[in-house]
């Protein structure tokens, strides 16, 4: 009877979710309490099921940003970069989808879409350009950017936090490089679909060339303060290996350290205000909702069904774990998706299954990529289609899929042939 509750509350929260009607942490929250009263778990256990270093690193992450955002540092960048293409739609198309797969990839892609896409739906509008191409390619490059590393996109979070031995130049080694042929091959794709729609309007831009980027800096201690130490917590990140210390240890360390610099200038509470609870709530509703799963010994029965399908064949199980999660990705929001997956593949070890680190990349690039299937793939999506609506500029649920799903089985087509070539020769001989 346990059990079926447990699946009776996953399903309806998942569902609910999907239809985001009701703010997605008070659904997972919901589901979660739920769990507590129909007596699932305890409330001991329900906080042992919360990654409480991925809810960590993700708060760091947001106090850095939030005090960095206000040098304008990040306004003054996107329009320096337009300016650079002197204000001509594709070369801007290019410049925006690099710059936003760089920043997604370093600061995570859903903060960096929260501080980008304002900006470039006003750069669009100055223009007089047609902000759908510029929004798709923006939620594309964020999703691709941010599986190239560890703090790039929530899934990669939860994953380096499940996996010892993954370190953020693990991540650059292992994703990178098929990331960057990824984003090539998208971005080369959506220069050529939308090329003939983007057109040129020499007054607009040369009025546009004229602004004065330095406006929006603020130059003062506050700009090299925060970026000194945001440069430092990303080096920091490299240098994991070596130091030896947890990055979520140094994500805080360098979010505490800002935050004393900057005592004088901003108030606490102003920088604590500004970080994105919903995302961080949601996250430990979520993180409840699959703990409910594995008390009742669901997860254990999806992994021993995973083994009995792939009867233990490592190839076959990278790949089935590859296309699953990048489909089902395209269908729910990726982050539930991996909460739920991480400790299948924890549980694969236990029979029998040594080397999973092929199926952990399978499952970090499925749920990344697959993300791009729909408007609900992932966080970054929903945040950019949330700023488009407020901006009266919305993205058609239809519209976005009929360029998503072939983008994201495109990227899965590369990522099988990168994963069977890299790690999946050797067992197949």
């Amino acid at each position: 009877m346990t059990t079926l509750i447990t699946i009776i509350i996953f399903v309806i929260s998942y569902c609910l979710l999907m239809l985001e009607k009701w703010n997605r942490a008070v659904v997972a929250l919901t589901g979660g309490v739920l769990l507590l009263i129909c007596n699932v778990f305890e409330w001991e256990e329900a906080f042992g099921f919360i990654d409480w270093s991925t809810i960590a690193l993700l708060f760091s992450m947001m106090v850095l940003v939030s005090i960095t955002k206000k040098t304008g540092i990040f306004t003054y960048v996107a329009i320096k970069l337009a300016q650079i293409v002197k204000g001509r739609p594709v070369p801007l198309l290019l410049v925006s989808g690099i710059f936003t797969a760089i920043g997604s990839a370093f600061l995570d892609n859903v903060t960096t879409v929260l501080l980008f896409v304002p900006v470039l739906l006003s750069l669009v509008k100055q223009l007089k350009l047609p902000a759908f191409p510029y929004l798709v390619t923006t939620i594309f490059a964020s999703n691709i950017g941010g599986a190239a590393t560890l703090i790039g996109d929530p899934p990669n979070i939860m994953i380096g936090q499940a996996v010892d031995h993954f370190s953020f130049l693990s991540f650059l080694n292992h994703m990178g490089p098929v990331v960057t042929i990824v984003f090539i091959v998208v971005m080369f794709l959506m220069i050529l679909i939308f090329k003939n729609k983007l057109h040129y309007n020499k007054e607009l831009a040369d009025e546009f060339l004229n602004q004065d980027a330095n406006q929006h800096l603020v130059k003062d201690k506050l700009l090299y303060r925060s970026l000194s130490v945001l440069f430092l917590t990303i080096f920091g990140f490299m240098l994991h290996p070596f130091i030896h210390m947890d990055i979520t240890t140094i994500a805080v360390s360098g979010a505490l350290l800002l935050l004393f610099l900057t005592d004088k200038c901003i108030e606490v509470e102003q920088v604590f205000q500004e970080v994105e609870w919903v995302t961080l709530f949601f996250f430990i509703g979520l993180f409840m909702l699959v703990g409910g799963l594995q008390t009742v010994g669901l997860i254990d029965e999806l992994a021993r069904a995973m083994v009995w399908v792939s009867d233990g064949d490592l190839p076959f199980t990278s790949m089935l774990m590859l296309w699953s999660s990048g489909i089902l990705s395209g269908i729910v929001d990726n982050i539930p998706f991996v909460a739920a997956m991480i400790p299948v593949v924890q549980e694969l070890q236990g029979y029998g299954m040594m080397n999973v680190d092929p199926i952990w990349w399978s499952l970090a690039l499925g749920a990344c990529l697959g993300g791009n299937g729909t408007l609900i793939g992932a966080s970054a999506n929903v945040v950019v289609a949330g700023l488009a609506a407020s901006y009266k500029e919305p993205i058609p649920f239809v519209k976005f899929a009929l360029y998503g799903v072939p983008i994201m089985l495109l990227s899965l087509l590369i990522c099988t042939v990168y994963i069977f070539l890299r790690y999946l020769v050797p067992f197949l001989s």
